[in-house]
């Protein structure tokens, strides 16, 4: 099954008080009833590139059958020093974010 998605960035945010790390993109389901959700992988290398699995989440409400645009992010309060993101779907590299936005 191919996935699209769109518009992935990675943010560091080292404002006093709000240190956090976040990376978010879009992503297109099949119906309004799948909600997506990044999580961290078990499987993380010892560089700075952080590994991120999309998972799709299905609802049992009743939906509507119509592809839909979806936000999805995952956070992580505290410093961080991401050098960059690969988010995976299915055990396969779906994007790399290599330029990770830093606000102070």
């Amino acid at each position: 099954m191919s996935i699209k998605t769109k518009n992935w960035t990675a943010q560091i945010d080292r404002m006093p008080g709000a240190a956090s790390f976040r990376a978010f993109g879009t992503v297109t389901v099949a119906h309004t009833g799948i909600t997506p959700k990044l999580v961290m992988t078990d499987i993380q290398d010892k560089s700075l590139d952080l590994r991120l699995e999309l998972l799709l989440e299905t609802s049992n409400d009743v939906s509507l059958p119509v592809e839909t645009d979806k936000v999805v992010e995952y956070k992580a309060l505290g410093n961080s020093n991401v050098s960059g993101v690969s988010i995976f779907y299915k055990g396969e590299q779906i994007h790399h974010i290599d330029d990770v936005l830093i606000t102070h």
